[in-house]
């Protein structure tokens, strides 16, 4: 098994720090909005490695955070009158509903900063007193970063070019413009904790550390995030980590790429975000995951118009392949399994190359044209290549449903004219976009000429009156 290594910047063969324990963190989400696209990928992505492991047989232990107090939130709370602590509860609740419905699964352990309030003021704490951080007389506290000489060393950054890579705050009381807040003091209003500092909450790059180290100790073997993270989140991670414990704090780094919408990276500020919840009404979780997984996780995701369609065409296909298996009424017997084996030894093959789903998912399009070769001739191969199919490409989500209901609810379109279909995609686009006034218009002409539409968690439905 061998795994890109972000720290070193090439493959290394993996190997635990204690014997087959596997211990796993990475960096879920901060809380102040709805899960969009990029997160959906994070999760979905280390949700995979972590069932890949598990499947080599390695005991894997995953966990991931919740940011779920920071300034996002608090401006948050106070734009829309909930109190902070409510308002991330009320995200995370929306968020993990979404997740179910995109069928990922959750870590083994859940870890959330506001329920390690005193794990991160014990941290700070002896930070302060190794002289690696200092309380300010406002009651902030900040990570001397030149007391750690190594920082800089997962992003090949020193500290000159720190200044360039991030928004420094503005504090008279600081040594240093690039030393970052582990402990931030509370302003009027805001949600706060007691500490031997006074009132405030934790800086959001302590809450990893602090968590890590409660859940696993000094170190651990895998740790995960989006490549936006490398700098400065997990560069600060290391520092403020490694000076309190003298250790290395992670053997391997892993980074997945970003998501590009049209060429353009995905960003509020642009207004191309990508709700997870609106995709899943549109298109089936696996259409959406199979769009995803066609590129290798290191590298970003451009989504054009097509993609998503694009994938839905092709599951409808490999769906439909099952389906006329299952109508045969076959059975996968001990010698026809035996036969389709190098299946999961391919896709094995696959993932033990740095989880390369991109060519496991190529590999599909050799296999069910295979299968239908063998369904043609009522092959009773045919009913292996089915199973083998579905057990091994299950680890990635795939080929759960059943087959002849997947291909009924994409059938129900199909006599449907162009035309119309065009009207309705129109209005789809409106309600994505939470135009009602356009999509109440366009839900009326589609009346007008004799369709209704009847929206659902997988988009749409027409029908003629």
């Amino acid at each position: 098994m061998k795994i890109y290594n972000s720290y070193t910047k090439r493959k290394e063969e993996f190997t635990p720090l204690e014997g087959n324990k596997v211990k796993m963190y990475a960096c879920g989400i901060t809380v102040s909005g709805e899960a969009h696209i990029g997160h959906g990928y994070q999760a979905l992505i280390y949700d995979i490695m972590r069932k890949y492991l598990k499947k080599l047989g390695y005991d894997v232990t995953y966990a991931r955070n919740y940011t779920d107090v920071d300034d996002k939130i608090i401006a948050k709370s106070h734009e829309t009158g909930i109190p902070a602590d409510k308002y991330a509860e009320m995200m995370i609740e929306n968020i993990n509903g979404i997740m179910d419905k995109f069928h990922v699964d959750d870590p083994d352990v859940w870890l959330k900063a506001t329920q390690n309030i005193d794990n991160i003021i014990d941290f700070v704490s002896q930070l302060i007193e190794k002289g690696h951080a200092y309380p300010t007389k406002n009651g902030d506290v900040y990570f001397d970063v030149e007391s750690f000489p190594g920082y800089g060393k997962l992003s090949n950054r020193n500290i000159e070019d720190a200044l360039d890579g991030v928004r420094v705050d503005n504090d008279d009381e600081k040594k240093n413009a690039y030393d970052f807040a582990l402990w931030k003091s509370a302003k009027a209003g805001e949600i706060f904790w007691e500490s031997p500092w006074g009132k405030g909450r934790p800086g959001w790059h302590i809450e990893c550390s602090a968590m890590n180290r409660a859940a696993f100790g000094d170190q651990i073997d895998i740790h995960g995030g989006g490549r936006d993270l490398i700098f400065p989140h997990h560069e600060n991670e290391i520092a403020q980590t490694e000076a309190l414990t003298g250790k290395q704090f992670v053997k391997y780094w892993t980074h997945n790429g970003l998501i590009k919408v049209n060429g353009q990276k995905m960003s509020k500020s642009l207004g191309n975000s990508l709700l997870l919840a609106e995709l899943l009404e549109k298109y089936s979780d696996e259409a959406v995951k199979f769009a995803l997984l066609q590129t290798n996780y290191r590298n970003d995701i451009n989504i054009t118009d097509d993609l998503f369609p694009e994938a839905e065409k092709h599951l409808l296909d490999f769906y439909t392949a099952l389906a006329a298996v299952d109508a045969l009424g076959l059975q996968a017997d001990e010698g026809g399994m035996s036969a389709v084996k190098f299946i999961d030894d391919e896709f094995n093959a696959c993932m033990s190359d740095d989880f390369n789903t991109a060519l496991a998912l190529s590999n599909l399009f050799g296999y069910f044209k295979e299968m239908k070769k063998l369904t043609a001739a009522k092959d009773g191969k045919a009913a292996a290549y089915a199973k083998q199919i579905r057990d091994t490409y299950a680890l990635l989500g795939f080929f759960q449903k059943d087959a002849k209901a997947f291909v009924a609810a994409h059938a129900q379109n199909e006599d449907i004219p162009a035309e119309i279909k065009a009207i309705a995609e129109e209005r789809w686009a409106a309600r994505v976009n939470r135009d009602w006034a356009k999509s109440d218009e366009l839900r009326n002409k589609l009346a007008e000429l004799g369709y209704a539409v009847k929206d659902s968690k997988t988009g749409y439905e027409l029908t003629k009156i």
